[in-house]
């Protein structure tokens, strides 16, 4: 503080809460890293989330799970068990290369000295990369609730053209008329439960096996048992984290008739079932490229592991602007983001400014 106040004749203040410049010191063994903080809240947060269910997906992690299934907007895409939606809007931001941090409040490098505005200004307002997408993304749940924080969050995020959201219990779901895929995050008994979770899993497996042929599904589940009571075989496998749980990330293609006929059909693909080379590695541990690690038991919870809370919301900014709907969430001041939502078509003529289950689902 005396170094400052020779500096500049004053004493700066100290915020814990929220501070204008954010300073990250890291120590490792005898290595120390200072650095400045030039994102603020974590970038995972996108800032549509106006609610969320209870333990909802992290944004980058659907995200991440849509683009390891090569999904880019070619077909419609469905989550039967979409909880708050994250899934369907991180689909739609994909389908239409929406940069996902155009909804953010704020980032810290804002605060900078040497920030420039207007150079801000001109590369947050450029959607030349943005694409229209000539597809749907359906999501499904049977808890109103859950179906009612997902419009939210969908209006929030302007994507309420792209997406249709609907009250549906995964027993009700039916063959779909055009070519889709399904991504989906059912329970899987830890931070949410279900009277009868392998019954539920059993249920899974019957709808894609009837109703969802010529297709294919992901599905992110934690429990072997869970995985074994679908019933199909897996084509891939790819361990992912959800938070302290080791997950894996299963495709399933459904077909008509007999395996051994659809193979011959499309020949020119690959049946045989393999484990991605894909390891999902803590931050202190060292792992060579290549190395296929130990199969694991889904049996067994894994110690020292406690629930995932998940962290604290902030007040989420609101979207003054002509989406649809979007007067209901004004909480304050934010960045005006203008028609760059539901009025995109008039974006280039009207630039924008900145004023300053009972089967719940696990999302």
């Amino acid at each position: 503080m005396d170094y400052f106040r020779e500096k500049t004749g004053e004493r700066p203040s100290v915020r814990i809460n929220h501070p204008d410049v954010a300073l990250n010191i890291h120590i490792a063994e005898n290595k120390c890293t200072l650095s400045l903080d030039s994102s603020g809240e974590s970038l995972h947060r996108r800032g549509y989330r106006q609610e969320a269910v209870e333990a909802p997906l992290n944004e980058v992690l659907a995200a991440g799970m849509i683009l390891m299934t090569g999904w880019k907007g070619e077909c419609d895409l469905i989550d039967p068990m979409c909880g708050s939606g994250t899934i369907p809007i991180e689909a739609a931001l994909i389908a239409r290369n929406i940069a996902p941090g155009v909804f953010r409040k704020e980032f810290a490098f804002e605060k900078w000295n040497d920030f420039d505005q207007e150079l801000f200004d001109r590369i947050y307002n450029d959607d030349s990369q943005e694409r229209e997408f000539t597809h749907k993304i359906f999501g499904y749940d049977n808890n109103p609730k859950a179906n009612e924080i997902a419009t939210h969050n969908v209006k929030a995020a302007g994507l309420s053209k792209e997406i249709i959201l609907k009250i549906q219990p995964f027993q009700q779901f039916e063959q779909p008329k055009e070519k889709s895929i399904i991504i989906t995050n059912p329970p899987y008994g830890e931070r949410i439960s279900t009277n009868d979770l392998l019954g539920l899993y059993q249920m899974i497996g019957e709808r894609l096996k009837h109703s969802f042929t010529g297709n294919d599904a992901w599905v992110l589940s934690y429990r072997e048992e869970c995985f074994d009571q679908i019933g199909l075989k897996p084509s891939i496998k790819i361990p992912l984290f959800n938070g302290s749980l080791e997950c894996e990330f299963r495709k399933y293609q459904l077909f008509n008739g007999k395996f051994k006929e659809f193979r011959s059909e499309n020949a020119d693909q690959e049946f045989k079932p393999r484990r991605e080379e894909i390891r999902p590695r803590r931050n202190t541990e060292k792992v060579e490229y290549g190395e296929r690690r130990e199969r694991r038991s889904f049996d067994n919870r894994r110690e020292g592991h406690g629930e995932y809370k998940g962290g604290e919301r902030r007040e989420r900014r609101s979207f003054d602007d002509k989406r649809e709907g979007r007067g209901d969430f004004k909480r304050g001041e934010h960045r005006n983001f203008g028609d760059r939502r539901e009025g995109r078509d008039n974006f280039k003529s009207s630039p924008r400014k900145f004023d300053d289950n009972k089967e719940k689902t696990e999302e």
